[in-house]
């Protein structure tokens, strides 16, 4: 029987096998930020044990960066302390930092890809769920907690059991203004928070082949959404020419070698998955959410659905009340006070040349504040250079630096309560934006025209 893209890269790279059938698995990146570091450092410096590769942990600072005025000491005071205590510790470790000011700083799974040290069919972990951004380059790519975190800088593995594997296929061809942005939406609230639970994801279909590298990582990046441990994507052509000629990608001869061993990294024809789902992308419409879980996705012209029909009416109407939504509401036509074009999902160079395109020549409605935050250094200057900071600051769009920014308000960025902001991050938890403050998840196409309406519209529309 053949084996899933998903076995070749996790059988490869199983050291031994542990009591109780566990696996230790060799880990070939690791990836770490100023949040889930601090106690693994301490936990090595109480040991005594140094860290065991440090030429394969790379660190960067992003979750808690102000995203004004980077030259200048940080305000809050636990930002401040986490980002000096990452320098100090990666200083102390000898670990590769990319701190404030450098210029490959930025959001962590957005600047792996970018610098090409994300390549097909590694392992990579980093303490944060949206790690499995990285498997749009057929890796297995998954987040992992801080106790985890320590043991990899200890050992350069994980003790860990293996996952079942799901194969999702998306076939056909979109509709004009419909997003990568939409179909994880889209299948998210098909699926529910909890259907990708166990398992290990594949995404496949002809729709997903037809999608550049940037929409394969916004689709990757919220695998995580539906309860999976990851979400990937066999490496193909496309694959293999975004990474080529990136700082840390291999060159010349050695790049056409690994491109060979690359080529072999896909799930074959008799391979068995545990489970499987199929959808079709022309019935994939513009998606909003409406409630505090990213299951609860509508598409944009759809009414808010019935507690009754939900599986759990309670925490469903709680939902609705913290949103100040109601059964049967549609979004279409809805008043929005913010926009956040930004995130580990969609801040990346072609999500900004997609806003600029559509706002280049309006202005953005007086009622909204619009903030756009590029996911590294540079993505903020390659957009300087191709002058889309002048399409922004014309249409009255903010132009910030990079960081994780209002994708979880752990910064200076939030969103004030009870305030309504259309974002292209991938959470909409109570509070996730702030104190109060009322999420509703969308595509950067759709949070552009929401910027220049000043109220959700159906960007099909426009676009068609």
């Amino acid at each position: 029987m053949g084996k899933t893209l998903f076995d070749k890269i996790w059988d490869a790279h199983v050291v031994t096998q542990a009591e109780g059938g566990i696996d230790v698995l060799y880990i070939d990146r690791h990836f770490i930020h100023e949040v889930t570091s601090p106690q693994a450092f301490a936990g090595l410096e109480k040991r005594s044990i140094p860290v065991f590769r440090p030429q394969q942990t790379i660190a960067t600072a992003d979750h808690n960066v102000p995203t004004i005025n980077q030259h200048l000491p940080i305000q809050e005071k636990l930002s401040r302390f986490q980002v000096e205590k990452l320098t100090e510790n990666c200083e102390k470790f000898g670990v590769e930092l990319y701190g404030l000011g450098h210029p490959y700083q930025g959001i962590v799974h957005v600047i792996g890809p970018q610098l090409g040290i994300t390549q097909p069919g590694m392992t990579i972990v980093c303490g944060d769920s949206h790690t499995s951004t990285h498997g749009a380059f057929g890796c297995i790519a998954f987040g992992i907690g801080t106790s985890q975190v320590e043991q990899v800088m200890a050992t350069q593995c994980l003790l860990l059991n293996k996952p079942k594997r799901m194969r999702i296929s998306v076939d056909g061809e979109l509709q004009s203004g419909v997003l990568s942005k939409d179909i994880i939406l889209y299948i998210i609230s098909q699926l529910g928070t909890g259907g990708g639970t166990g398992y290990f994801v594949e995404y496949a279909g002809s729709t997903i082949r037809s999608l550049s590298m940037e929409a394969r990582m916004t689709i990757c990046n919220m695998s995580i959404e539906m309860g999976a441990r990851g979400g990937m994507i066999a490496p193909d052509a496309t694959t293999f020419e975004y990474v080529k000629g990136r700082q840390f990608a291999p060159q010349g001869a050695d790049f056409e070698a690994a491109v060979q061993q690359w080529s072999e990294l896909y799930s074959d024809e008799d391979a068995v998955f545990d489970k499987e789902y199929h959808f079709k992308a022309e019935d994939i419409m513009p998606m909003v959410t409406y409630g505090t879980n990213p299951g609860m996705g509508i598409g944009v012209k759809e009414q808010i659905p019935q507690a009754a029909d939900s599986d759990s009416p309670k925490s469903y109407q709680k939902s609705l009340e913290y949103m100040g939504l109601h059964e049967g509401e549609s979004l279409l036509g809805k008043a929005i006070d913010y926009v956040f074009i930004g995130s580990c999902t969609n801040s990346r160079i072609e999500d900004l040349r997609i806003v600029a395109d559509y706002v280049k020549g309006k202005k953005k409605a007086d009622s909204i504040k619009a903030m756009i935050v590029p996911g590294s250094k540079q993505v903020e200057a390659q957009a300087r250079e191709e002058g889309l900071d002048k399409i922004f600051e014309a249409a009255g769009f903010q132009l910030r630096q990079p960081g994780c920014s209002a994708c979880l308000g752990m910064n200076e960025d939030k969103v004030p309560k009870g305030k309504y902001c259309i974002s292209t991050s991938n959470r909409n938890f109570e509070g996730r934006q702030g104190p109060g403050a009322r999420t509703i998840l969308a595509s950067p196409l759709m949070a552009a025209a929401t910027a220049i309406h000043g109220k959700i519209v159906d960007v099909r529309e426009e676009v068609i």
